[in-house]
């Protein structure tokens, strides 16, 4: 950790000095200096803003405003305006210059508090296509004082896997994972790749706190400082959603299922899960501490109840769940009914299911998606921007440029803009 904290701050240090980028290079505040080291501050965050394309009024936008909505809608529909989307190839000539990729990209390079600085988070970051919506992702969750591992499906074209490597290789706290899965849906493979990020996370000399796993369509709500507020007040709890299942989820494990280009059930029965503690049911997505990752590969227990769950039907939706309701698990909480945690109460993500969206008025938890469904989650629009922001949850999914990039550009403007200035748009 002292070797850690001695990088870091030789890298603040030295080389963002260089790069004239770092706020400590500004003058201090007091008497002379006071007017000269707020203009500073203001020139260096202005450079830091990510403002969206001409035209898109995202401060309207976040706030509901049907007319900035409306003209969204239309902005989208005029060929003319479509910003053309970055490509591996894009990413593979701006990395030949990493200071010039970090500095165009407008990347982060210091810690915006001290709080933040002496409170390190590790991402697990599980994707395999649209590899710009991966570095905005990145840019929008990257901090100095953190460490992302990324894991890039191994069916994934070689030019986007070179690409990724391409943009890790200018960060010192972002890495490739050393193993990588060929990821089937719903199939074992995918909570691998996020084992295999977690224990190479564990590897980092990051004094990490907590673990939070990502996927490619996912995207934040909540800036770095306001997760690392909410981490605090766990107080080395973990958060994710558990829930007793229903029958039709019990069938999840109850039957072997075979592993092909798909996930298909069998008729063979499987023996009753290898713990004294039930099972609960969730989401893949999780708010972990490092603790509880030691835990799952250190115990004997964990171990056989991982290799039990291989051949269940996307185990990733109730491993977590249960371990997190395992006596003695570090910070996790008790079986009893009492401690059930829905999705929308949990921290980790916030999806809307189109069956249960509707007037809320009238009982539904969330009111219709704006963009387009998936697999019955909502892709989501510009119109639900005003809503997402109002919730507790650190990333949302999904997103899509392809569906609606201004969805996107809104909240990295917003979420830049809450970052450095402490307050939304």
């Amino acid at each position: 950790r002292r070797r850690w904290a001695a990088a870091l701050g030789s890298l603040l240090g030295s080389a963002l000095l260089a790069l004239g980028r770092d706020p400590r290079a500004c003058p201090p505040p007091g008497p002379g200096g006071a007017a000269g080291g707020t203009r500073c501050r203001e020139r260096l965050y202005r450079a830091l803003e990510l403002n969206p394309r001409p035209g898109v009024n995202c401060s309207g936008i976040v706030r509901g405003d049907p007319e900035s909505l409306r003209e969204a809608r239309l902005s989208r529909l005029e060929v003319a305006k479509r910003r053309a989307v970055l490509t591996p190839r894009d990413y593979l000539n701006m990395t030949q210059d990493c200071d010039s990729f970090r500095e165009t990209r407008r990347f982060l390079e210091f810690p915006l508090s001290e709080e933040e600085a002496e409170f390190p988070i590790a991402y697990s970051m599980v994707i395999h296509n649209k590899i710009e919506m991966f570095e905005r992702l990145l840019r929008s969750l990257y901090a100095p004082q953190n460490v992302y591992c990324v894991h890039v499906d191994g069916k994934a074209g070689a030019d986007f896997q070179e690409a990724v490597r391409a943009i890790a290789a200018c960060f010192p706290n972002v890495f490739v994972a050393s193993r990588l899965e060929r990821v089937v849906y719903a199939s074992w493979s995918r909570l691998q790749a996020d084992l295999n990020c977690m224990r190479d996370l564990l590897q980092s000399p990051v004094p990490w706190r907590y673990v939070l796993n990502t996927c490619g369509t996912d995207f934040p709500i909540k800036t770095n400082g306001e997760i690392v507020r909410a981490l605090k007040v766990l107080h080395g709890r973990n958060s994710m959603e558990s829930e007793k299942p229903s029958a039709y989820k019990r069938k999840r494990w109850q039957y072997h299922y075979n592993v092909g280009k798909s996930v298909s059930r069998t008729a063979t029965h499987k023996q009753p899960p290898p713990l004294k503690s039930p099972m609960f049911t969730g989401s893949a997505y999780v708010v972990v501490t490092r603790a509880f990752v030691q835990r799952v590969f250190e115990d004997p227990t964990v171990q056989q109840f991982l290799e039990w769950s291989k051949d269940t039907y996307s185990p990733d939706e109730h491993v977590w769940a249960t371990l997190n309701r395992m006596p003695g698990m570090p910070g996790g909480t008790p079986h009893n009914g009492k401690y059930e945690l829905s999705d929308m109460n949990a921290l980790p993500r916030l999806v809307k299911w189109q069956y249960q969206e509707g007037d809320t008025s009238k009982g539904a938890p969330y009111p219709p998606c704006t963009g387009r469904h998936q697999r019955s989650v909502c892709i989501y629009g510009a119109g639900d921007l005003h809503w997402m922001l109002q919730h507790h949850h650190f990333l949302a999914n999904k997103f899509d440029p392809e569906v609606d990039d201004v969805a996107i550009q809104c909240l990295e403007e917003h979420l830049r803009h809450m970052a450095l200035y402490g307050q939304g748009l």
